[in-house]
């Protein structure tokens, strides 16, 4: 068993800036800066939205050592047939539907090393598979309660079911999803940018388990059809991702034990989500209520829902998305239901300027970074600006259209 010392060795700057913020929230909690009772009123709000994370990723992790989301990428490589159009009609497809079922950050830890190996494969330029990746994973999020974290707080918020959300949410959602689709060619895939003509579709490789293959691959099928089926709440919400799990968990048991390692616990969300809903709160009390009213205001019309997209979508950049949604939601009046929903597309949306936006942008970054991917800063933020400002309009648009 490692030392723990070799333990402590092995965190990183964004591990220690996760523990850091975890233990502030402890000291305001300790000091009475924030009331013990809020803080478990807090805690208690997210518990069951810890325990679908926790297993969401679990679950997505040995689908992935399973070989499913590799075997996914390379019949996408191999359907596109050296065509990049085609390819990215695959990419684009394969990367919404994961944001959409299984949630944003799973795309971003999962989808994105895949898409990787598959650009070294095909000797296909990295950057657009994984711009496609990013962008995706937070445009793509709008759609179910499960998608996001935010929305699963902004459905409790407005009282409003699986089926219910997405049929208020599925018209944006296709609006920014075509915003994002003409982005992503015209500023990474055109010939242009991508430098080649085609691609060499990579060489089939086998399924090392066929057995893990497949319980991972019906899990996953499982999980999606609760999700389908609308639960999304509490301890259903639980439910709906912690039994899939258990199923590739005791497949992993019986065939490979040694994929079943502690590295398998996303503790570093669980610990980032658990300090921003003890730090927030806190900071609530003492100014941060006041400027998001002041940022957002109080109209629930066409122009109060692009205020509080803005809002949303510019203090996520600042900050990160899930505290300005946080904050966004207790300056948002009760009854203003499609300001609170216009504030969660900012939030959802808006976060792909800057690394810190979202969780789920820190996490592709980092997986750029292990894969010696140079990501142009500039041109990072610049086409980011046009996916937010272009991305939040169409959206809260057609968000308006429906009400």
């Amino acid at each position: 068993m490692p030392s723990p010392a070799n333990l402590l060795s092995r965190l990183g700057v964004l591990d220690w800036i996760r523990i850091g913020l975890l233990l502030l929230g402890l000291v305001f909690v300790a000091t009475g800066l924030l009331p013990r009772a809020t803080a478990q009123d807090s805690l208690e709000r997210i518990a069951p939205l810890l325990l679908f994370l926790f297993s969401v990723i679990i679950l997505a992790e040995l689908t992935k050592e399973a070989g499913v989301f590799d075997a996914i990428a390379q019949r996408m490589a191999r359907a596109g047939r050296g065509d990049y159009a085609a390819l990215f009609v695959l990419c684009f497809a394969f990367a919404t539907v994961n944001t959409v079922f299984l949630n944003l950050d799973t795309t971003a830890v999962l989808l994105t090393p895949v898409m990787l190996a598959l650009a070294s494969r095909a000797k296909i330029a990295p950057l657009p598979l994984a711009m496609t990746t990013v962008w995706l994973a937070n445009t793509a999020s709008l759609l179910l309660p499960v998608s996001n974290l935010t929305n699963l707080l902004a459905a409790d918020r407005v009282a409003l079911e699986t089926p219910e959300f997405a049929a208020r949410m599925w018209l944006p959602q296709l609006a920014v999803l075509i915003v994002t689709a003409a982005l992503l060619w015209t500023f990474f895939w055109r010939r242009s940018m991508r430098g080649a003509d085609r691609y060499e579709p990579p060489v089939p490789e086998p399924v090392r388990d066929r057995v893990l293959f497949s319980a991972t691959g019906v899990a996953c099928l499982l999980f999606i059809g609760a999700i389908l089926a609308g639960v999304h709440t509490g301890f259903q919400l639980g439910i709906a991702a912690t039994i899939p799990a258990v199923i590739a968990v005791v497949a992993f048991a019986v065939r490979d034990r040694t994929a079943l390692k502690p590295a398998l616990i996303p503790w570093q969300l669980l610990v980032f989500v658990a300090a921003l809903f003890l730090v927030v709160p806190t900071l609530e009390r003492y100014g941060l209520d006041d400027a998001m009213r002041s940022l957002i205001g109080t109209d629930d019309g066409w122009a109060g829902a692009m205020r509080a997209a803005f809002a949303g979508g510019g203090l996520s950049n600042v900050l990160n998305n899930l505290p300005a949604y946080v904050a966004g939601e207790s300056a948002v009046p009760a009854e203003n239901k499609d300001q609170l929903l216009s504030l969660l597309i900012g939030t959802n949306v808006g976060p792909v300027i800057t690394p810190w936006g979202s969780l789920a942008t820190l996490l592709w970054f980092e997986w750029c970074r292990r894969w010696d991917v140079r990501v142009p800063m500039r041109k990072f933020v610049l086409t980011g600006v046009a996916l937010a400002t272009l991305g939040c309009s169409s959206a809260v648009a057609a968000l308006l259209l429906t009400s």
